[in-house]
């Protein structure tokens, strides 16, 4: 049977896609046209001959026409149009077109499908627009990566990972690119290939160019798997809330509530009050909004804010745990406007102690939104505000009476700020200044968590709790040895207490050394998380916290809410006992997505840090040593707080020795060291801001030991210029014992010590009197 040619295979082909809707296998083609054996091999050939000159895509064992969608693919959801619909691409067509997910469609997968999720499609002409319906929901391929393209004239180019973690690279195909061009950001994943060569890949999606500094916090999210887009059933329930009090909402609107947040905050969820008592205490009033009544148990935005965890706060963005109408407007305590909030009402004494406490929800209203600026102009009489702001200073100050009593550890170091132009750059870096303010709406919000801890407890309710365990004894050791060899001392006991610690920072501050002690004590310390079994907080010297005062961006928040208001009967959106059931595997699941986004939120402002600095390399600056380890230290630059690395080999051509208890390296020569929190002068060699990478030459020098400070003789370890002398020394002196003529060793002994030799037949009595050696006469 001859082959068909061109035009009728080409014909077969898109009737059969039409017809069937599915594009025919080469099977089909040869059974369609009678071909059989040997002619198989002419037909293969045809097709590909087809498919260079552009006339025909193979797919596999299938073919289908250029420019034809085909009628089952599978696609990505890129986003959500105005009417919640999802936008999708194909996964691998070099065609531009657009097919829409209604939303109905999209949550009637399971699971729901949102922004980013991938799935197989069938593909439908609605009119002039395409429309798809699910077939399967496809997880996430092993592999996927973010990287940068780079364009090659052998294939179709490259996509190198942006992580420092990930080593997968991918050789992406001239049908698989994308569109992507030279330096653009994408994602990518690996296809199926068989033999040996680079790793295959295609392109998934393409994020913008790599060289903008707005795509840096995209690449820190991507690669912790943070979601940026809300599924659509999130949405579309977020909408249709809206503001009805309950009969349990007390009218508190009447009471001058005022909100104190960063000047560019734009979720309030807290809002405080204070008010004097006749025997000169206080009653305190903490106004946290009600996210647990408009955020039902298992409804879909529930299952998302679990899913998240926790809000992420980028220096370009925020990514937020609830929607915005529900984070920026609903639950939002705005100035002048009736929100619902679930309230603690606590009486303290003239020395700050708790007396009592009681928890109920609450229709209030923020009587004045204060900047933290504003809120200690107006304490320090330079601006003019509510009466109320005054008296919140006069219980703050009763409050640090019983925080000194009470002695939380009290490191409180220096944070920075990353100004960001309207363009998306980095303009600069300032340092956060650290006013009573701040410390006012802290220790409220610490005396309200507290407050929630103990009902929890009261009511012999399951919670999860704020846990911070004293420092690791391995670690505690280390700070003690570290510490005893700059002059402080620690206690030795195993059950330290943070007003040990703080004993330590107060002589720091003292000998103008804060920074170095206070970091040294901040390493040693254990992290803070999620758990449903008590076992106090060591830094805030705390028997029993939880967190309830920022349900809007954190979730173990929410549940505190949700047990609080089942615990006292306060009506809808209570704690279900399957919920109450699940906490456990909820407080580990949301301690691992505050370190994702901790660490989203570092790698960010190190990229952000590092594209900033570009431009200043052979530069020098002041920093401190911020890490020691074998291989080399790290330095926190004085001006930005952006870190670099220093490798051991650079620091000099004498050898460094990592002394790990005592946190340094030292010269085997000199004795000189560099150790932790040391100042030091370095330059700047190289920038990777992709990496968020800074490398720096040393160029302060050790500082060398003082007397006092001389290493023990079993400590030192002779360099290899020491054992060289050594050996020579020795060989020297063997020679010359070899070509002396041997005496007597009595009469060498004498000769050596400068003496006669001894008579063995004239030996004095014990009793005798010693007599003065004879010097030997010198020689002329």
């Amino acid at each position: 049977m001859p082959i068909p040619s061109d035009q009728e295979l080409i014909d077969f082909i898109e009737s059969e896609t039409k017809s069937s809707g599915d594009s025919p296998a080469q099977r089909d083609i040869a059974k369609a046209f009678g071909i059989k054996g040997a002619d198989r091999a002419e037909l293969r050939r045809a097709l590909r001959r087809l498919e260079d000159e552009g006339k025909l895509r193979l797919e596999g064992k299938r073919a289908r026409r250029p420019g034809q969608l085909p009628p089952v693919t599978v696609m990505t959801a890129q986003r959500m149009d105005g009417e919640g619909d999802l936008v999708c691409s194909l996964a691998q067509e070099e065609i531009e077109a657009e097919v829409l997910l209604p939303s109905k469609e999209a949550a009637k997968a399971r699971p729901p499908i949102g922004v980013g999720d991938r799935f197989l499609g069938r593909i439908h002409q609605d009119g002039e627009s395409l429309r798809a319906s699910v077939i399967k929901v496809l997880p996430k391929p092993e592999g996927r990566i973010l990287g940068t393209f780079t364009a090659s004239k052998r294939s179709g180019g490259f996509v190198d990972p942006v992580s420092r973690r990930t080593k997968t690279s991918y050789e992406i195909g001239p049908k698989d690119t994308l569109g992507a061009k030279e330096g653009d950001l994408v994602f990518a994943e690996p296809v199926n290939q068989r033999g040996y060569g680079p790793k295959r890949g295609r392109v998934t999606e393409v994020v913008g160019s790599v060289t903008e500094e707005r795509n840096l916090s995209l690449i820190a999210l991507a690669e912790h798997d943070i979601p940026l887009e809300f599924p659509s059933d999130v949405m579309r329930e977020a909408e249709a809330i809206g503001f009805q009090p309950s009969k349990h909402h007390v009218d508190l609107t009447g009471l001058p509530l005022v909100t104190i947040d960063p000047a560019t905050a734009r979720d309030h969820d807290d809002a405080v009050h204070a008010e004097r008592l006749e025997d000169g205490g206080f009653r305190l009033t903490v106004a946290i909004a009600d996210v647990s009544y408009f955020v039902r148990p298992g409804s879909a935005i529930d299952r998302e804010a679990e899913k998240r965890g926790n809000s992420v706060y980028l220096p370009d963005r925020v990514v937020p745990m609830l929607p915005e109408r529900l984070s920026n407007d609903l639950c939002s305590l705005k100035e002048g406007q009736e929100r619902l909030a679930l309230a603690c009402e606590i009486e303290i004494g003239a020395k700050g102690g708790k007396r009592k406490h009681r928890f109920f929800r609450a229709k209030i209203k923020n009587h004045q939104n204060l900047a933290y600026e504003r809120a200690q102009a107006i304490e320090d009489g330079e601006a003019e505000g509510l009466p109320v702001v005054g008296v919140l200073f006069e219980a703050y100050r009763a409050l640090i009476a019983a925080r000194e009593r009470r002695q939380p550890l009290d490191l409180d170091m220096a944070e920075r700020r990353i100004i960001m132009g309207e363009d998306g750059t980095v303009e600069g870096v300032e340092r956060k200044e650290r006013m009573d303010a701040h410390r006012l709406i802290e220790e409220f919000m610490v005396l309200a968590n507290v407050c929630a801890a103990e009902t929890l407890e009261e009511h012999r309710r399951t919670a999860i709790y704020r846990v911070h365990e004293p420092p690791d004894p391995e670690r505690l050791a280390a700070l003690r040895e570290y510490l005893t060899g700059l002059g402080y001392s620690l206690p030795k006991a195993d059950d330290i207490r943070s007003k040990n610690l703080n004993g330590v920072l107060k002589m720091a501050r003292q000998r103008d050394e804060i920074d170095i002690i206070a970091l040294s004590i901040l390493r040693s310390q254990s992290q803070a998380v999620y758990d449903t079994e008590n076992v106090g907080h060591f830094g805030l010297s705390l028997k029993r916290y939880a967190h309830f005062t920022s349900p809007i961006r954190r979730y173990a928040d929410l549940t505190v809410h949700r047990g609080l208001v089942r615990a006292l009967g306060l009506g809808e959106g209570a704690e279900r006992e399957e919920d109450e059931e699940r906490l456990d595997g909820i407080a580990e699941d949301i301690s691992k997505t505050e370190r994702a986004a901790v660490q989203a939120e570092r790698d960010t402002q190190a990229r952000m840090l590092a594209a900033f600095l570009e431009e200043q390399v052979g530069a020098t600056f002041t920093g401190r040593i911020s890490g020691v380890t074998r291989v080399g230290l790290f330095v926190t630059l004085d001006e930005t707080g952006a870190d670099g690395f220093v490798p051991m080999r650079t620091l000099g051509w004498e050898y460094f020795e990592h002394d790990e208890k005592r946190s340094r390296v030292v010269g085997q020569e000199s004795g000189g060291t560099f150790s932790l929190g040391m100042p030091v002068k370095v330059r700047l060699v190289e920038v990777t801001p992709l990496q968020g990478g800074l490398r720096f030459d040393m160029l302060s020098k050790p500082a060398l030991p003082s007397k006092k400070e001389k290493p023990k003789e079993e400590e030192k370890r002779p360099s290899r210029h020491e054992k060289a002398k050594g050996e020579a020394r020795r060989a020297r002196n063997k020679k010359r014992k070899e070509a002396a003529p041997k005496k007597a060793p009595a009469a060498e002994k004498a000769k050596l010590a400068g003496k006669r030799p001894a008579s063995k037949k004239k030996e004095p009595a014990a009793d005798a009197p010693k007599a003065f050696a004879r010097r030997p006469k010198k020689k002329r």
